[in-house]
């Protein structure tokens, strides 16, 4: 059989092969994708070969080549030249199958496929073989599927050619034509189709066989996210708006001359804002803590009768100014840290890990820091973990406090980190040491895979109908256990408390929330012992990266500053409107709109007030272009910054604008 033969025949198994691990890529996840019906998943099924073809195409380059090289017969056909192909074909498809049966399991915790950043992601976990070595028993019927499809390809693959005899002249010219022709066939293929104005197919290409975002992952396949991940670690500059325009409809910084005129508008909620140099600052991040889990903000699920899984923060968030429509800006924990304390949004790949990590940020720290205030960011996981200490130093925090420094093994959850009652029992008694005022953070860690809670409290919360909610319920217990504590210290009363969340779950219940915008939504709340009551604002849609700017002016702060949220704490926003990356599409919610832009059209609109499951597009029936306006300029405004390294007020001793 001709080389060419053999070498179409492998690529077909091949291509076989990943159409298979779709399908049960799917049937595995089909709980994260409730509305797909068998239509529309055939649909994705045959729209996913075109990125197939491109990753196929990719990983077998060098096998391809060698099939095709006019070299002379006896070379050819000399088992030591077909057995390097042999394993030129073997070697990246079987790496190939097993990323790709990797993300059926990944995939529960991130929301998409997996690009080439999660090696730098968790590059500083030493616990990563045991948490692999857990994933592959816990995930038998994955890891047994995955050696049945390796097992299918060296079994069935073609291993043996016969280069063709003709005359040595005629052989070349043939050869040589089937070579070019392979050539030219490849690069179409790799670039996803014809025509000169084709552009090279990408992750956000997907969109065109799907329905939301989130069923990209169904029909892409891992090695193309991986290698085009790899193609776009670059920003580019949109040029939706040129530098002197892009001012009017968007910039993050904030002026005191700004926030003067801001205060006019001040909202109604009923507190007392803080001091300068007098308020404490608390910053909660819990760990996956979705507001699903949050009876508070579920009355309406179940007739009023769904109860959740924190009775401690239903106590606390009546007391709490909070939103009904609030929302994460990432999916990922390594997302959280500069979007909640530096008011840097996550767009595209994560800030921490990407080749921008480097340039000069500001944060909550660093401007509470030249106003005399003590800084320190707590997280119970071995330290480095998830690149959170370098962030925290390069932020402006002034200590970092982890595993190494809790110094006690014993309390070690045997995976993550240590279990959230004893660490936020030592984060509440490290404060009583601290030189006032301070400002803190804390990075939760319990309430993660693999669900476990110590031993001691088994069958004590509500195990629900998934793993992760007793997990839940553990964390909201160790809350109770650090506020009870804390109303008991001298810091307590003169202390603004921040909770959130870093990121959903990937656990989902409630069908209300397995959606674009559910899977974005979390708690944020303001708490302080001086207010007589708390506010639940059902109208504003806020964000994560809103936390900064409004703990900043709560404590009356008087300089300019950097970030790219607004003040939601103690004045109207000028631009009320929360944005998500939901990879590849751009995510901007206003009272009642969502719209999805994908860089460069509107490619849906939801109106999640009358749908709340996002059933109907309705983006050729409202106009959407003062959203799409705002989110342009924010966009570029990102990309520029980033590539620029103009993060702060003050970039080479001028003013960053």
């Amino acid at each position: 059989m001709h080389p060419w033969i053999v070498a179409a025949c492998n690529i077909l198994i091949i291509m076989g092969i990943y159409s298979v691990s779709r399908f049960f890529f799917y049937y595995f996840n089909k709980d994260l994708y409730p509305d797909v019906s068998v239509s529309h998943l055939f649909e994705m099924l045959f729209g996913g070969i075109r990125f197939d073809l491109t990753a196929l195409l990719y990983l077998n380059a060098l096998y391809l080549l060698l099939t095709i090289l006019p070299l002379p017969t006896n070379i050819r056909n000399h088992s030591a030249y077909i057995t390097t192909a042999k394993w030129a074909y073997l070697i990246p498809n079987i790496l190939g199958i097993l990323v790709n049966c990797m993300d059926m399991v990944y995939v529960r915790f991130t929301g998409r496929r997996t690009t080439c950043r999660v090696l730098e992601e968790f590059q500083n976990d030493d616990n990563i073989g045991s948490i692999i070595w857990q994933s592959i028993w816990q995930y038998w019927y994955v890891t047994l599927f995955c050696v049945i499809l390796i097992a299918i390809l060296c079994v069935v693959m073609r291993k043996k050619w016969s280069a063709p005899t003709y005359p040595q002249k005629l052989y070349y010219t043939i050869e040589t034509a089937i070579m070019l022709l392979t050539i030219y066939f490849v690069v179409i293929g790799i670039r996803g189709g014809f025509g000169r104005y084709t552009r090279p197919i990408t992750i956000s290409n997907a969109l065109q066989y799907t329905n939301t975002p989130q069923e990209t992952a169904i029909l892409l396949n891992t090695p193309f996210t991986l290698l085009k991940s790899l193609e776009n670690s670059t920003y580019a500059n949109p040029h939706y708006f040129s530098d002197s325009e892009i001012e009017k409809h968007m910039t993050p910084i904030h002026t005191c001359s700004m926030d003067t005129v801001a205060s006019t508008t001040n909202m109604v909620y009923p507190i007392k804002t803080g001091k300068l140099g007098k308020t404490n600052v608390v910053i909660l991040i819990l760990e996956s803590f979705s507001k699903e889990f949050i009876g508070f903000y579920n009355k309406h699920i179940s007739n009023g009768t769904y109860k959740g899984y924190t009775p401690f923060l239903d106590s606390l968030l009546p007391h709490c100014i909070t939103y009904k429509y609030s929302f994460a800006s990432g999916r990922k924990s390594i997302d959280a840290m500069p979007t909640i304390l530096s008011s840097i949004p996550s767009m595209i790949e994560p800030y921490i890990v990407s080749q921008y990590s480097t340039n000069e940020v500001s944060s909550i720290a660093d401007c509470l820091r030249k106003e005399g205030y003590y800084t320190a960011f707590f997280h119970g996981a071995p330290n480095g973990s998830m690149g959170f200490e370098a962030y925290a130093r390069a932020a402006g925090f002034e200590d970092y406090f982890g595993m190494d420094e809790y110094n006690n093994n014993a309390d070690f959850d045997g995976t993550w980190a240590i279990w959230d009652e004893e660490f936020l029992q030592y984060y509440a008694r490290s404060m009583n040491q601290m030189k006032k005022p301070f400002m803190t953070a804390v990075f939760t860690a319990s309430s993660h895979h693999p669900y476990k809670i110590p031993e001691k409290y088994n069958n004590q919360f509500p195990k629900g109908n998934s793993e992760i909610h007793q997990c839940i319920g553990y964390t909201d217990y160790a809350l109770r256990k650090f506020f009870e504590y804390a109303q008991q210290q001298d810091w307590y009363q003169n202390t603004l408390f921040v909770l959130t969340a870093d990121h959903t779950s990937n656990q989902i219940s409630l069908p209300e929330y397995n959606n674009s915008k559910g899977l974005f939504e979390v708690p944020i709340a303001f708490f302080s012992p001086q207010w007589d009551q708390g506010y639940f604002d059902q109208s504003s849609a806020v964000n994560q990266v809103d936390i900064m700017p409004s703990i900043i002016n709560y404590v009356d702060y008087k300089k300019d500053y950097f970030a790219f949220g607004e003040d939601i704490l103690t004045r109207a926003k000028k631009h009320p409107y929360a944005i998500c990356y939901n990879d590849p599409v751009h995510q901007i919610f206003s009272d009642s709109l969502l719209v999805q832009f994908d860089g460069q059209d509107v490619t849906a609109v939801y109106n999640y007030q009358t749908d709340p499951k996002l059933a109907k597009n309705i983006k050729d029936k409202v106009n959407v272009d003062q959203m799409t306006t705002y989110l342009k300029a924010y966009i570029q405004q990102y990309i520029n910054r980033m590539i620029n390294n103009q993060l702060t007020i003050h970039t080479n001793g001028s003013k960053s604008r």
